[in-house]
C-alpha cells in the first residue's frame, strides 16, 4: 500500500512538471489557446499512466504530437515531455528493440513530412539533431541507470545468499565429517571384521580344538559377520550421497596388508613386477592400498575358503593392480557386486579422484575381480566453477559497462553521422545548383529562358548572398546559381525581364 502511494505521488508530480511548459507556451495571451492547453493536460495525463506498464508508448506519443507542431521534432510545448519520457523508457523498459524501432521509424516519418510539406531539408537534419539529443540521449541515460540499479539490487541479492549460506555452513560442515567418519569406519573396521570373521573360522575347522571351544568360535565367527552388516546398515545412514571418500593414509604397505591378510588364515598369492618402485602420487597410494584392500575383504566375506590373488604391475607411466579371488567354498556365499553394498561406490570414486579407473565383475569360473590403473603422475586439478552468484554479479557487471559504453559512445556516433549526412547532403544540393564557367561564358543576353534552359543546372540558390549587391531595377526576377563547387561565393547572377536575359553577373 506505501509503495503505490508513493508511485502516484511521483506521477503526480511528473504530471504537475509536464504541464508547467504547456501553461507557460500555450496561453491564449501568447497565440496559444485554451483548447491546445486543455488537449495537452490530457495527453500528459495519459502518457503519464500509461508510463509504467507501456514505457515506450508516452514516448511515442509524445514524439507524434511533436511533430504535428513542426517537422524540426523540438517544440517549447513538449520537449520537457520528451526527455522525461525518453529517460523513463530506458529506466523502465525490458527489451530494447520496441525503442530501437521507434528511433528507426522517426527519421522516415520526418523525412516523409518534410518532402509532403515541401519544406527544406534543413528541417529534417534538425528533426535527427532533436531525436539525438532530447530523446536518445535521455534513453541511454536511462538504460544506465537500470543497469546499474541491477548490479545494485544483485548485489544486494549476492550479500542475502551469502548470510543464508554462511548459516547453513556449520551443518554443511557437520555433515561431511559423519560421511568422513564413516568411510574411515567402513573402510577400516569392516576389514578388521572381517579378517576377525575368517580367523574364527579358522578355528572353528581346527581338529585339534574340543567341540565347545569350535562351537564358540563359531558363534564368534556369525557375532563377528553380524556386527560387520549392523555397521554397513548404520553408516549407510551416516554417508552422503556424492560425498567424497575417505582419503585417511594408510599405515602399511600393500605387501604387508597381504602379509596380514594370509597371517588371518586367507589363501592369498601376491606378487608384484615391472620396473623400479618409483613412489606414487599420495592420493594414487591410497588408492591402491584401498583397492587391495576392498578386493581382500570383499573375498573373506563373500568368498570364505577361495584362493585369492593379488597381483601389482608397473609401466612407465601407470601402476595396475588386480584382485582375483575363486567361487567361495562355504554355502550361502555371494559376490560382491550382489550385496548391495557401498564398498565398490566409494572405491571407484576414490580412484577416479586419483586420477585412474576401475572395474570389477564375476570371472568365468564363478569368482570375482577388481582391476584398477592408476597414473605415476599426479592428474591436474580441475578448475574450480564460479559460484552461480558470482556469475550472475558478473554478468551484471558487464551489462552496467556495456550500457555505460553505449551512453558515452552513441550520442557522439549519432553527431557524427549527422555531420556527415548533413555534408553529403550539401554537396549533393551545392552540385545541382553549380553553373559551370564554361556554360555561363556561353550563355548570351536577350535569350529566351528556353534557350538558356540546357545550360543551367537543375535548380538555383534559395537566394541572393548576404553581401550580393541590389539586382538592377526593372527585373521581374533573378536566379542565383553557383560559381565554385566548394565556396558560397562569388555567384552568377541571371535576371530575366518580359521572358528574356536582361542582366547576367558575377557578384559576391
Amino acid at each position: 500500500m506505501r509503495e503505490r502511494a508513493r508511485r502516484r505521488t511521483l506521477d503526480a508530480l511528473l504530471w504537475l512538471l509536464l504541464c508547467v511548459p504547456l501553461l507557460l507556451t500555450s496561453d491564449p495571451h501568447d497565440g496559444g489557446s485554451w483548447t491546445r492547453v486543455a488537449v495537452g493536460v490530457v495527453l500528459a495525463a495519459v502518457c503519464v499512466a500509461l508510463a509504467r506498464r507501456w514505457p515506450v508508448a508516452p514516448l511515442a506519443i509524445t514524439i507524434g504530437v511533436s511533430l504535428a507542431f513542426g517537422p524540426e521534432l523540438f517544440t517549447p510545448s513538449y520537449v520537457v515531455a520528451l526527455i522525461a519520457f525518453g529517460c523513463l523508457a530506458g529506466r523502465r523498459g525490458e527489451r530494447t528493440r520496441p525503442a530501437l524501432w521507434l528511433f528507426a521509424t522517426v527519421p522516415v516519418a520526418g523525412l516523409a513530412l518534410v518532402l509532403v510539406t515541401g519544406r527544406a531539408l534543413v528541417h529534417w537534419f534538425a528533426l535527427l539533431l532533436s531525436l539525438a539529443l532530447a530523446v536518445v540521449a535521455p534513453w541511454l541515460i536511462g538504460r544506465y541507470a537500470r543497469q546499474y540499479d541491477r548490479l545494485v539490487r544483485s548485489g544486494w541479492e549476492l550479500a542475502d545468499r551469502m548470510e543464508r549460506e554462511q548459516a547453513a555452513v556449520a551443518d554443511r560442515e557437520r555433515l561431511r565429517e559423519r560421511s568422513r567418519i564413516a568411510g574411515d569406519m567402513h573402510d577400516s573396521l569392516g576389514h578388521e571384521l572381517a579378517l576377525l570373521a575368517l580367523r574364527a573360522g579358522a578355528l572353528e575347522l581346527d581338529p585339534t580344538l574340543g567341540a565347545a571351544q569350535r562351537e564358540a568360535a563359531g558363534e564368534l565367527r556369525r557375532a563377528a559377520g553380524d556386527a560387520t552388516a549392523r555397521l554397513r546398515d548404520i553408516l549407510g545412514v551416516l554417508r552422503e550421497d556424492g560425498e567424497e571418500p575417505s582419503v585417511a593414509p594408510p599405515d602399511e604397505t600393500v605387501a604387508a596388508l597381504v602379509e596380514r591378510a594370509r597371517d588371518s588364515g586367507l589363501s592369498v598369492a601376491f606378487a608384484e613386477g615391472g620396473g623400479a618402485a618409483e613412489p606414487l602420487p599420495e592420493m594414487a597410494a591410497r588408492a591402491l592400498h584401498r583397492v587391495v584392500q576392498e578386493g581382500l575383504t570383499n573375498a573373506a566375506r563373500h568368498a570364505p575358503g577361495a584362493a585369492v590373488t593379488v597381483a601389482v604391475e608397473r609401466d612407465a607411466g601407470a601402476v595396475r593392480v588386480r584382485v582375483v579371488n575363486g567361487p567361495g567354498t562355504a554355502s550361502g556365499a555371494a559376490s560382491p557386486a550382489a550385496s548391495g553394498g557401498t564398498g565398490l561406490v566409494g572405491l571407484d570414486e576414490r580412484v577416479r579422484l586419483a586420477g585412474g579407473s576401475l572395474t570389477h565383475g564375476t570371472t568365468g569360473g564363478g569368482g570375482f575381480a577388481l582391476s584398477a590403473a592408476l597414473p605415476l603422475r599426479p592428474p591436474a586439478p580441475r578448475p574450480a566453477a564460479a559460484p552461480r552468484s558470482a556469475r550472475e554479479l558478473d554478468l551484471a557487471r558487464r551489462q552496467v559497462r556495456r550500457g555505460l559504453a553505449r551512453a558515452i559512445w552513441i550520442p557522439p556516433a549519432l553527431l557524427t553521422g549527422l555531420g556527415l549526412l548533413m555534408a553529403g547532403v550539401a554537396l549533393y544540393t551545392q552540385h545541382r545548383s553549380y553553373l559551370e564557367p564554361e556554360d555561363y561564358a556561353r550563355i548570351e543576353l536577350g535569350w529566351t529562358r528556353a534557350e538558356v534552359a540546357p545550360y543551367l543546372p537543375d535548380s538555383p540558390l534559395d537566394g541572393a548572398p548576404q553581401r550580393a549587391p541590389a539586382e538592377p531595377p526593372g527585373m521581374d526576377e533573378c536566379l542565383y546559381y553557383r560559381s565554385l563547387m566548394l565556396a558560397t561565393v562569388p555567384v552568377y547572377r541571371l535576371c530575366w525581364a518580359d521572358g528574356r536575359l536582361a542582366d547576367k553577373a558575377e557578384v559576391g
